[in-house]
C-alpha cells in the first residue's frame, strides 16, 4: 500500500484536540496549527506535503450546526482538486453528527475525508491526539497504482477507522470513544496499517463531485420512554415548522400502541411531516412489522430507519426534506443507502 507524496489538507474547526496547555497559566488555548511540523516532528515520516486551515475562532462541537457543516464543505469543494485527501480535526461529542452530515452533502466522493480529534489535548503528556492525527493523515494519503484507496468520509479514532455515518460515540472518558455496530472497521492500526479493501465504497471515478448545501434543521428526535404521555408528544408534534421526526423505538422498531400516539402520528404524518423509526438500541436494525408492536407504524406510513444511526438519520433527513420530494418517492430513497449509511 503506498502513501507516499499526497498532498493532504488539515481543517481545523475546534475541540480538544486542538487545544495545548499554557504551562505559565495552566490554562488550554488553541493549537497553532502553523507549526504543526515543529511541534509533531513525526509527521515528517510521512513524506506529505500537509497544509493546514482552521475557522479562525474554534468552534466547540456542543456549538456545531449546519451552518458550520457548511463551511466545512466549502473549504472542501473549494480546495478538492489541489489536494488528495483531507483531515478534519472536530470536538469528539457532536463529530459523528457532523461526519454524517458531510458524507451526504458530498456526492460522488472520490477523495478521503477523515474525521478525527482526541479525548485529551494535544499537549498533554498522556495524549491520544497524536496518534489520531499523525494516523489520520497517513489514511489520507493512501495510494494504490496512483489513485486514493479511501473514497469516503471516514471518522478515525483509537485505532479504527470508521464510516463515519455509521458511528455513535459511546464513551465520554475512554480513548475507545466510538463505535459503529452495524459495519465492520474500514481499517485498523496496529504494527501494520491494515484496510479491509472489500468493504470499502466503491467510486464511480467518472462523475464530478456533487455539493448539497441547503439543509433544513426543522428535525426532532423523539425518544420513546414508558410513561411518555399525550401532553407532551402533541406539544412537540405541533411545532410550526417542524418538518421531520426521528422515532426512537424500542428493540426491532416497536412503540406503544395507544389510540393517542398513533393518531397524533397519522395527524403529522397527514401534515407533510416524514417520521422515521430508528432503534434504541446501539446495534441492530428496525424490521417493522416484526411484531405487532411496529405493525400500526409500518401501515400509518412510517419510514423504516432500517439500521441507521440516529446521528445519521438526522443528517439524512436535513439533507433529504429541502429536496420538496413526493411523501412516496421520500420513503423509497429514505430506505436506499445513499452513502453506505444503512444495510
Amino acid at each position: 500500500m503506498q502513501e507516499n507524496n499526497s498532498k493532504i489538507l488539515l481543517i481545523y474547526t475546534g475541540g480538544t484536540i486542538g487545544m495545548i496547555k499554557d504551562f505559565e497559566t495552566g490554562a488550554l488555548v488553541a493549537f497553532n496549527f502553523d507549526e504543526l511540523l515543529q511541534n509533531i516532528p513525526e509527521l515528517k515520516l510521512l513524506e506529505h506535503t500537509i497544509e493546514t486551515t482552521d475557522f479562525g475562532e474554534p468552534i466547540d462541537s456542543s456549538n456545531m450546526n449546519p451552518m458550520y457543516y457548511g463551511r466545512i464543505v466549502e473549504v472542501i469543494e473549494k480546495n478538492y482538486d489541489d489536494y488528495d485527501g483531507f483531515v478534519v480535526l472536530h470536538g469528539s461529542d457532536t463529530m459523528s453528527y457532523s461526519a454524517s452530515a458531510i458524507s451526504f452533502m458530498l456526492e460522488n466522493l472520490n477523495k478521503p475525508i477523515i474525521f478525527t480529534g482526541s479525548q485529551l489535548p494535544i499537549g498533554d503528556l498522556r495524549t491520544d491526539a497524536k496518534e489520531n492525527l499523525i494516523t489520520s493523515i497517513q489514511l489520507a494519503g493512501l495510494k494504490e497504482h496512483g489513485k486514493n484507496v479511501i473514497t469516503e468520509v471516514g471518522l478515525y479514532f483509537e485505532y479504527k477507522l470508521y464510516r463515519a455515518n455509521r458511528t455513535t460515540k459511546i464513551n465520554s472518558e475512554n480513548f475507545h470513544a466510538f463505535a459503529s455496530l452495524n459495519y465492520p472497521a474500514l481499517a485498523e492500526s496496529g504494527v501494520n496499517l491494515l484496510v479491509n479493501k472489500t468493504i470499502l465504497k466503491k467510486p464511480n471515478r467518472r462523475k464530478d463531485l456533487i455539493v448539497h448545501k441547503e439543509l433544513d434543521d426543522n428535525v426532532i428526535i423523539l425518544k420513546l420512554f414508558p410513561g411518555i404521555n399525550e401532553h407532551m408528544v402533541s406539544h412537540l408534534l405541533s411545532a410550526k415548522k417542524l418538518k421531520a421526526i426521528v422515532l426512537e423505538t424500542y428493540g426491532s422498531g416497536n412503540a406503544c400502541t395507544e389510540d393517542w400516539f398513533l393518531d397524533l402520528l397519522k395527524k403529522a404524518i397527514k401534515n407533510d411531516i416524514k417520521i422515521v423509526n430508528v432503534t434504541q438500541c446501539a446495534g441492530g436494525s428496525v424490521i417493522m412489522g416484526h411484531y405487532e408492536t411496529s405493525t400500526q407504524l409500518k401501515k400509518i406510513g412510517v419510514i423504516s430507519g432500517k439500521d441507521i444511526t440516529t446521528e445519521a438519520a438526522v443528517a439524512k433527513l436535513m439533507y433529504l426534506v429541502p429536496k420538496d420530494l413526493s411523501p412516496k418517492v421520500f420513503k423509497t430513497i429514505f430506505e436506499t443507502s445513499l452513502r453506505g449509511e444503512m444495510a
